[in-house]
Formats: structure tokens, C-alpha cells, sequence
């Protein structure tokens, strides 16, 4: 019998045992410290040096290069690895889906990624630890290489839209599994959240496994508020098989 398609769209949540904070739960970061928001907000970083000053001075401070997958990155890998197919939808910019070992190519990352940065002017791209240890060096707000223009973390700000082609992509695996789990994700930043939904349109089995309530527990066959740490390795395993 042909294995389910199974499409995981992952959030926040799913890194915080990681140690990365997550930007929207009762104690996340936009939260705590609202000023945070223009460092990521394109309009402002684009606009004033003192902002990607700030901005460099942040991402030095950012844990998330240095954070390790955890069980629940690693039981997705492992879901993978036993033959079940699988597409990776995240919101999260950490990378730690393919550190755990899943094809960078079944990953798609609707926000980009914290691991490298972009050029604002040519689009060159090059690693984010390059550009930081441009900034320990002195460098307050380090120009591309190649054309001296901004550079910027290789993720969606505020203001920017998504990669349309990375959208398509996200919609059409959505549209055709048989399987949805959304992970860690809270479901209110759309069009990411609006997958959800779409699935359980299409007909796939929708399984949301989150903390706090989301827009979309009426609509799903199942709904785990257990630690994502133990609740999905045991749920991908039964998957499995």
C-alpha cells in the first residue's frame, strides 16, 4: 500500500526547545519589546543606517546560528528516512529541519532564511557568519562584496512579500497530500496560515499540534496541545508505521 504524502507545516514552536524564542506566544519577543519590530521591518532598515546598525548588533547576539535541532526536527528527518514521503512547510528561518537531516530540497522555507544574507541591490547572496564576523571586525553596517549595496539578513521582513515561487510550491504540496500536520505554528500570519485550511478543503487529515488554541482546531481531525517535543516523535512514529 502507497505511503500518505505528508506535508508539516512547522512554527515557532517547534525550535523553542531548540532555545529559540518565539515572536507571538504570551512571552515572544514583538511582545516584550515592540521597538524589536522595526529592526526586522523593511521600510525602517532600508531607510536609516542606525536601524541596520541595531539590526547587525541583534543578529550578533541571535542564538539561532548557534542552535541544534531537537526530537521533534530529528522525528521528522527520521519520517523521511523511512520511506514515508514527506514536504517540509516552515515559518521558521533557523534551518533546523535540514540540520537534522531532511533534503534541503523537501524544505521550503516561506520566510527565507537567518543563515545567509541577501543584497538589497544585486541580490548577491553569501553565508550570515561571513557578514557577522564582518561586524565583530569593526564593520557597523557591512556593504555587499560585490556591489556595495545593503545587505540584509536573507529573510521576509515586515514589508516584504513572500517568494512567489516558494508560495506556488507550498500550495500545490498542500492541494496534494493526504497528511497535514501544522507544528508549533499559531495559524494567524496568513497566507502561511491559510494552508491549514486549504488542506482540510482538499481533503487531506488535518492534525494540529500547538499549546494555545488556533483559528483552525474546528476544522482539524485532531488536535494534540502536548509538548511538540514528545507529542510529535510519537505521532510521526505512528505515521510511520
Amino acid at each position: 500500500m502507497d505511503k500518505p504524502l505528508v506535508a508539516i507545516l512547522s512554527g515557532a514552536g517547534i525550535s523553542t526547545d531548540s532555545g529559540i524564542p518565539d515572536y507571538r506566544g504570551p512571552n515572544g519577543l514583538w511582545q516584550r519589546d515592540p521597538e524589536a519590530q522595526k529592526l526586522v521591518t523593511y521600510e525602517y532598515y532600508m531607510g536609516a543606517p542606525e536601524i541596520r546598525r541595531r539590526s547587525w548588533q541583534m543578529r550578533r547576539r541571535n542564538r539561532t546560528l548557534q542552535a541544534e535541532p531537537n526530537a521533534a526536527h530529528r522525528a521528522v528527518a527520521g519520517l523521511e528516512r523511512a520511506g514515508v514521503p514527506v514536504r517540509v512547510i516552515t515559518q521558521n528561518v533557523d534551518g533546523l529541519h535540514q540540520l537534522a537531516g531532511m533534503p534541503a530540497r523537501k524544505v521550503l522555507e516561506l520566510h527565507g532564511t537567518a543563515r545567509a544574507v541577501v543584497c538589497t541591490g544585486c541580490q548577491a547572496k553569501a553565508p550570515m557568519e561571513d557578514a557577522l564576523a564582518r561586524v565583530a571586525a569593526g564593520e557597523e553596517d557591512p556593504p555587499c562584496l560585490e556591489c556595495g549595496g545593503i545587505l540584509k539578513s536573507a529573510t521576509v521582513m515586515f514589508g516584504e512579500r513572500l517568494d512567489p515561487a516558494v508560495l506556488g510550491e507550498a500550495i500545490a504540496i498542500t492541494k496534494a497530500c493526504q497528511v497535514f500536520i501544522a507544528v508549533g505554528t499559531s495559524l494567524q500570519v496568513q497566507p502561511a496560515a491559510g494552508l491549514a485550511g486549504l488542506a482540510a478543503d482538499h481533503g487531506a487529515r488535518l492534525i494540529i499540534v500547538n499549546a494555545e488554541p488556533t483559528p483552525y482546531d474546528d476544522q482539524a481531525d485532531e488536535v494534540v496541545r502536548e509538548p511538540i517535543g514528545t507529542a510529535l516523535p510519537e505521532l510521526l512514529g505512528k505515521i510511520a508505521g
